[in-house]
């Protein structure tokens, strides 16, 4: 059986690129198509991606191409629509909701599977890391190319065979914007660091609160940072900032607030293992992986009460939940946080429901059902 990988571009280490991580472990030695390959960017995590069987297109040759990311949207369907895949008996796109990579050309019988981690947020009105529309003239051009990307996102998606979402969060937007049912497989959480760890430390006597990940604008770092500098607390950010985002961070930041930058894996367990909680105020995110990270370290999340992140933490029981995304809320979450008694062992258990393992089984349990002989069947 021939299998390929699909990612939109590889220029940064997130959720979406532990899954295909995940994936390439699965399927080693597959070819990994993508649209550009920048590995000098991913930081600590570089080594991760090493061994990757990376087939970039055209767009690899384009001087600047780090800089033109979010202007190769506009191209990008030509690209995927000219991928040729049909020697693969199975294709599994990992779309990341940043290109449409489902364009892709195959033959009848190969199985196109379709990881999801979101539609791309930027044709369908949920937060985007960045403001395009914060100019008049931006926001013209953005709608009108908007209008012709949705249609063109809606076509992909209807040559996917089977799609597979990280959460019900998100296998409900794949209802709703493409007409499609999606079976749920949870992404992997890598639980051999913690593993490594010895028993949790107990919750009441870590100084300081976490937060940390991709620093983009609707995470909403920021509400942290303010949160904590206002109540006097200690908190912890880690990850890589976004240019101008991250100079409204350090404008905000009081003494409490300390800057880490990026950090690799064991920099990041031991950060989990002396926090006292994880703060994670993101808006509508698709899955949320590091509150689940977080919780298989035994430490508790503080998060928003949006998006996939209501599939992972269990209030009062591994963390709670504030209402708004105001700095307001959360100190109010964080002061009623502080009364809370939670069991870290409560938060173990939870985030092993997660485990790479349970991935790895549940993927290819799911392509074993959807194929017979070479050839396509229903479930």
């Amino acid at each position: 059986m021939k299998v390929a990988l699909v990612h939109d571009y590889i220029k940064e280490y997130g959720g979406a690129e532990r899954v295909l991580e995940t994936l390439s472990e699965l399927f080693p030695e597959v070819p990994i198509y993508t649209t550009v390959y920048l590995p000098e960017f991913l930081g600590p995590h570089q080594d991760r991606v090493k061994n990757w069987k990376v087939i970039p297109s055209f767009l690899q040759k384009v001087p600047f191409k780090e800089k033109l990311i979010s202007p190769f949207r506009l191209i990008a369907p030509l690209v995927f629509d000219n991928l040729d895949l049909s020697e693969f008996d199975v294709v599994i796109v990992s779309a990341t909701g940043a290109y449409n990579p489902n364009l892709i050309v195959t033959k009848p019988e190969t199985l196109h599977l379709c990881y999801c981690h979101t539609p791309p947020r930027y044709l369908y009105g949920l937060p985007t890391a960045r403001d395009w529309k914060k100019h008049w003239w931006g926001r013209m051009a953005g709608e009108l190319a908007n209008h012709f990307l949705r249609q063109i996102d809606f076509l992909s998606a209807q040559r996917v065979d089977y799609f597979i979402a990280n959460s019900v969060n998100t296998a409900n937007r794949i209802k709703k914007f493409y007409r499609k049912d999606a079976t749920v497989i949870y992404p992997p959480v890598d639980l051999a660091a913690r593993d490594k760890k010895t028993s949790p430390l107990p919750l009441a006597p870590c100084p300081y609160f976490l937060i940390g990940g991709r620093l983009a604008r609707p995470k909403h770092i920021d509400l942290a940072v303010e949160a904590c500098t206002k109540l006097n607390l200690p908190l912890k950010v880690f990850g890589r900032m976004f240019a101008d985002y991250g100079e409204e961070l350090k404008k905000l930041a009081g003494p409490t607030i300390e800057f880490l930058g990026e950090v690799d894996e064991k920099q990041k367990a031991e950060l989990y293992t002396g926090c006292k909680a994880f703060i994670f105020p993101a808006e509508e995110e698709d899955f949320g992986i590091m509150p689940v990270e977080a919780m298989s370290f035994g430490r508790p999340v503080i998060a928003l009460r949006q998006g996939g992140v209501l599939e992972t933490v269990i209030e009062g029981k591994t963390g709670i939940f504030f209402d708004e995304p105001t700095v307001e809320s959360l100190i109010k979450a964080i002061e009623q946080f502080n009364n809370l008694t939670i069991n870290s062992q409560n938060c173990i258990r939870q985030a092993e429901k997660f485990s790479k393992e349970r991935f790895k089984t549940e993927i290819t349990s799911f392509i074993r059902c959807h194929l017979a002989i070479g050839r396509k069947v229903t479930p």
